[in-house]
């Protein structure tokens, strides 16, 4: 299966490495920022699973940093667990408010903000269980096992529809090999990575079947992303 990841923002090393480590420990990936714009690049490069974010970071605040990210189409969806000094009703309310998901005040367990990160994780998934996915004119019904790009029925083999379906449930993010083989083949089976270019050739071949651009974009030296 593929691992989920976290995007830790924690201006505080010895907290962020804790964090860190105590997930790695459950099976996350992480990426760590520890100022607020740091924290938007990543969250727009990776389109992380889950963000754990504190309130008090340098250049933008926890706070702004969460605003930003819900505002956007393409990453409002993303659970933000926000963690805070500030224990008042008043700012936990103001946190939530501005989009966070969840609120923690330190201190707090470190099991308890596993616990929570699964949490969320569980919420969102069940949230997308059946959901049509639509990116520019593609739109893709996981249910139906059915893809129609323009009105046009496009038929996939299961591989190419399980790698659409990782594309397009973070457009804009820019997928490993490695991370694709995870998500589409499993951490269990030995695929080459080379197998992932044949398969994105064929899913690239039976988008474009009908014309239209090609909407997959190849990152030189690190893999692909939709869009």
């Amino acid at each position: 299966m593929q691992k989920s990841l976290v995007l830790v923002v924690e201006d505080e090393p010895a907290q962020n490495e804790l964090i860190s480590y105590n997930l790695e420990s459950e099976g996350f990936d992480i990426i760590t920022a520890e100022r607020g714009d740091d924290a938007l690049l990543l969250v727009s490069e990776y389109m992380p699973d889950v963000i754990i974010l504190d309130w008090m970071i340098p250049r933008l605040s926890g706070i702004e940093v969460c605003r930003q990210i819900k505002q956007k189409q393409a990453t409002r969806s993303i659970p933000i667990i926000m963690l805070s000094a500030r224990s008042e009703d008043i700012d936990r309310i103001r946190g939530l408010e501005t989009g966070a998901d969840d609120y923690i005040t330190k201190p707090y367990s470190i099991k308890e903000l596993v616990v929570r990160v699964k949490t969320q994780l569980r919420r969102n998934r069940a949230a997308t269980i059946g959901e049509q996915l639509e990116f520019n004119d593609i739109v893709l019904d996981s249910e139906a096992h059915k893809v129609l790009r323009a009105g046009n029925t496009i038929k996939l083999g299961p591989t190419e529809f399980r790698l659409l379906s990782a594309f397009m449930e973070k457009p804009g993010r820019v997928w490993a090999r490695e991370q694709l083989l995870d998500r589409v083949w499993g951490r269990d089976i030995y695929v080459d990575t080379r197998t992932v270019d044949v398969h994105i050739g064929r899913l690239r071949k039976a988008l474009c079947q009908f014309g239209g651009d090609d909407p997959l974009r190849t990152v030189r030296g690190t893999g692909y992303a939709l869009g």
